[in-house]
């Protein structure tokens, strides 16, 4: 019997400001591209009701602001999450060093087996646009064990792949832990140092990974 049944999946969406997290949830649950910046105040979210490899699931994002002066508010639904699409924009090598900040929020704030996929937005870019390179995201991901897209919300690249292998990894994780129904009231277990799925890298392997790829 399989394990799986319709089920919530609560996913966060976070990085820094104008990478395209508002833009990346607009183009998966309503098919459509706004070309014009969208600054999220505190947490929005939207649902989408999914085939999963023949299961029915519907899909909770939660769009967080990327903005310093709502983090604070923003930490406070880190823990409910079963799934995190991490964003960095191409472009801008800022929000990609920034990274390390978000992964130690993750490990910080998050449930101990959240799982995590990397997204760099913008893939559409010149290549005299281009700030990172694709090899040093696919280094990052591969350090902190998440599976790695370049998308494109402009020209919805990868959009619904980037999404589908987050909820086939919740679907995984969720398999693992035996549960068979949506269990949102489920006691979690306290987190130990180098959970999240960090393993044995600490974030100094994505300064390392950064110099590597410099």
């Amino acid at each position: 019997m399989a394990l799986d049944f319709v089920a919530t999946y609560k996913v966060l969406v976070l990085g820094d400001s104008n990478v395209g997290k508002t833009c990346i949830v607009h183009r998966y649950c309503d098919e459509k591209y706004y070309d014009t910046y969208i600054s999220t105040i505190g947490i929005d979210f939207k649902q989408k009701l999914i085939n999963l490899d023949g299961v029915p699931i519907k899909l909770q994002i939660w769009d967080t602001a990327g903005q310093e002066r709502f983090r604070t508010l923003t930490t406070a639904y880190y823990r409910g999450a079963m799934g995190i699409l991490l964003m960095y924009d191409v472009t801008n090598l800022e929000s990609y060093n920034n990274l390390s900040y978000w992964l130690r929020n993750i490990q910080e704030n998050a449930s101990p087996d959240v799982v995590k996929v990397l997204a760099g937005n913008k893939c559409e870019c010149s290549a005299t646009q281009r700030m990172v390179d694709k090899e040093r995201g696919e280094k990052i991901a591969e350090n902190f064990d998440m599976p790695f897209f370049e998308v494109s919300c402009k020209n919805n690249i990868n959009i619904e792949e980037a999404f589908l292998s987050l909820a086939r990894k919740i679907r995984e994780q969720r398999e693992r832990r035996g549960e068979n129904f949506d269990n949102d009231d489920k006691p979690q277990d306290k987190k130990s140092p180098g959970s999240n799925g960090l393993g044995t890298f600490s974030l100094a392997s994505l300064s390392e990974a950064n110099r590597c790829a410099c």
